[in-house]
């Protein structure tokens, strides 16, 4: 019987090599942004992508609250949640978030696009979000990221 020389490689989480990117998100669009990082931080852009793996890079986001939305979004977008009460529902307008919380929007829009189990807990930690230039990962060498 001949045997197919075709072997699928997995990946151990012991072989995992991490880099750190940093992403600029003055004047560019949340979603766009969100999409890109979300890659980096699966691991999605790498050859040996494993989906069972955490093989993701880290990834820094700066000036978050410079990012902006095209359009009408900024003025109708809302983000609810619930307290789990009856009545419980609050929802808060963006402009009046982006003044408070200004790396909430970010972070939001990138937990959306990772996936809800221990995989994406453990995915999320390495998501580092700044609403000024300032950071204090200098010391991990961080690269910048170009947008494709």
């Amino acid at each position: 019987m001949k045997t197919s020389a075709r072997i699928t490689k997995h990946l151990r989480k012991e072989d995992v090599n991490r880099k750190w990117w940093v992403i600029d998100a003055k004047e560019q669009t949340i979603g766009r942004i969100a999409s890109q990082a979300a890659t980096l931080l699966r691991g999605k852009h790498k050859s040996n992508f494993t989906s069972h793996v955490d093989n993701g890079d880290y990834v820094i986001i700066i000036n978050a609250a410079k990012a902006i939305f095209k359009g009408k979004r900024a003025t109708q977008k809302e983000y609810f949640h619930h307290t789990m009460y009856p009545g419980g529902l609050k929802k808060e307008k963006y402009t009046d978030l982006v003044t408070a919380k200004p790396e909430f929007a970010m972070k939001h829009a990138i937990n959306g696009m990772l996936p809800k189990t221990r995989l994406g807990s453990s995915i999320r930690l390495k998501l580092k979000v700044y609403a000024d230039e300032k950071h204090e990962h200098q010391a991990q060498k961080p690269e910048f990221y170009t947008f494709k």
